[in-house]
C-alpha cells in the first residue's frame, strides 16, 4: 500500500508550484489594481454622474455581482472572440477578476464617500477649489482610510478566487498543481501545498492590510 504523504515528492514538486504561486500572485495584484480602479469609477459614476449613468452603472453593477465570477470568465474567453476581441487566457483572467470585484468594491468606496461630511465639499468651493482639487485631496484621504479593511477583505477574496483561472487553462497554483498530480497519480502532496501557499499568502496579505490600516488612521491627514 502506498504512503499516504510522500515527502520526497513532496520536497520534488514545491520547486513547480513555488514558481506557479508568482503568476498567482501577479493575477491577484493585476486584478486587484483594476477592481480599485474600476470600482472607484462606478462608485463616482453612482453617486456624481446624470441620471442615466447612475442608473446605468447600477445596472452593470448588479449584473455583475449577480452572476459567477466562473460564467463571467468563460464569457470573455470563449464568447468575446466572436465579438473580435480576442485576448491571452492571463489577460482574459485579470480583467474577469478586476470587473467582478470592482463591482463590489464599488460598493465599499460608495459608503466611504458617502460618510465624508457635506460641508467638506461646501468648504472646498467656498475656497475656490476645483471638483477634481476637492475630491483628490480633500474628499478621498477621508472616505478611503476607513474603508481600507473592507477592501483588504475583497484583496484575500481574490486571491483566493485565483483558482478559477484553471479553466482557461492559466497555469497558476491549481492548474500546476493538477498537471503534477495527473502525471503522476498523487494528488495529496501538491493540493495541500496548494493550500499551504494560500494559506501563508492570505496570513501575510492580512498582516500588510491591518499595518496599512493602522498608518493611514495614525497619519495627520485623519486628525480632522
Amino acid at each position: 500500500m502506498s504512503k499516504v504523504w510522500d515527502w520526497g515528492y513532496a520536497w520534488e514538486a514545491f520547486p513547480l508550484l513555488a514558481e506557479a504561486s508568482i503568476i498567482t500572485v501577479k493575477a491577484t495584484l493585476m486584478g486587484f489594481v483594476v477592481a480599485l480602479t474600476v470600482g472607484l469609477l462606478f462608485a463616482i459614476g453612482r453617486m456624481a454622474g446624470p441620471m442615466w449613468l447612475r442608473w446605468t452603472v447600477g445596472g452593470v453593477v448588479e449584473f455583475i455581482r449577480s452572476t459567477p465570477l466562473l460564467i463571467q470568465i468563460f464569457f470573455l474567453y470563449y464568447v468575446m472572440p466572436e465579438f473580435g476581441l480576442t485576448m491571452s487566457a492571463m489577460v482574459t483572467g485579470v480583467i474577469a477578476l478586476g470587473l467582478h470585484y470592482g463591482a463590489y468594491c464599488s460598493e465599499v468606496y460608495r459608503a466611504g464617500l458617502a460618510n465624508v461630511p457635506k460641508g467638506q465639499w461646501e468648504a472646498s468651493i467656498a475656497l475656490n477649489l476645483s471638483t477634481w482639487s476637492t475630491f483628490k485631496n480633500v474628499i478621498l484621504p477621508q472616505a478611503i482610510p476607513p474603508v481600507v479593511p473592507a477592501l483588504g477583505n475583497y484583496l484575500v477574496a481574490l486571491f483566493k478566487e485565483t483558482p478559477l483561472l484553471s479553466v482557461i487553462a492559466v497555469l497558476e497554483l491549481m492548474q500546476t498543481a493538477k498537471i503534477l498530480g495527473s502525471e503522476t497519480f498523487r494528488y495529496v502532496e501538491p493540493i495541500t501545498l496548494v493550500g499551504a501557499f494560500f494559506l501563508v499568502f492570505s496570513l501575510v496579505s492580512a498582516a500588510l492590510i491591518r499595518r496599512l490600516e493602522r498608518h493611514l488612521n495614525a497619519s495627520p491627514g485623519r486628525r480632522i
